[in-house]
């Protein structure tokens, strides 16, 4: 059964209503990125941080996932599939994929501040935490998210899981945000690379198959291709 990995990006998950940092201006919901997406602004303003991810929290719960989503879960049933997505929803997992590598982390999730290890799942009905709320060795609890500046712990995870891949996908990203970007470099120069962007994506490697569509659109597109070229 052939391997294919797909790196999704923002693009993936636009056309079920989750707005992109790079459709808004350089600004997130109004808010500059050193302000909520680093460990420097959660230390200024831990309020503002919490209750901006509790928002963005709020939003991913009650979003839905798209065709797209739900078309590379379909091919689960033909192929043996990796996704790795730069997203923190968790849209790809309630579309039925089962093998999800979040690589910014996930907002569903919280963690303490103390003990990375310490991790706990939000829900619906518990989407928010606050200033106060503490993990069980006492310590406030943050988002679950790789802000900029820290490490991307599934980074390795993420390379060696591509350079297993017969084909790769990428979908709704520019690749050209490190050191996700950088894992176009692990991938063997005779595997087929699908790029899925509805907007023009300038990357340099030859013989990228780009499919000029929406997420639903492209990954439809996709599978028909697929069927004839491997």
């Amino acid at each position: 059964m052939k391997h294919i990995v797909v790196l999704s990006g923002a693009g993936m998950s636009a056309e079920s209503g989750i707005s992109t940092f790079r459709d808004s201006g350089g600004l997130w919901e109004q808010h500059s990125v050193e302000d909520v997406a680093t460990p420097e602004g959660f230390s200024r303003n831990p309020r503002l941080v919490l209750d901006f991810y509790n928002a963005r929290r709020k939003a991913a719960f009650a979003a839905k996932p798209n065709k797209g989503h739900v078309g590379l879960a379909e091919m689960e049933k033909d192929y043996r599939m990796s996704i790795i997505t730069q997203n923190v929803d968790n849209l790809h997992e309630r579309a039925g994929s089962a093998n999800v590598l979040h690589l910014h982390g996930e907002l569903d999730k919280v963690r303490s501040t103390v003990d990375p290890s310490l991790v706990y799942t939000l829900t619906p009905d518990n989407a928010e935490i606050k200033l106060g709320d503490k993990c069980e060795k006492g310590s406030q609890l943050r988002p679950h998210i790789v802000w900029f500046g820290e490490a991307v712990p599934m980074m390795e995870k993420a390379m060696k899981t591509v350079q297993t891949a017969d084909v790769l996908v990428v979908i709704g990203t520019s690749l050209n945000v490190y050191p996700a970007a950088g894992l176009l470099n692990y991938v063997a120069r005779e595997i087929p690379v699908y790029l899925i962007d509805p907007n023009e994506v300038k990357i340099y490697r030859q013989g990228i198959r780009f499919i000029r569509k929406g997420a639903s659109e492209g990954v439809a597109e996709l599978r028909e291709l697929l069927k004839k070229d491997i």
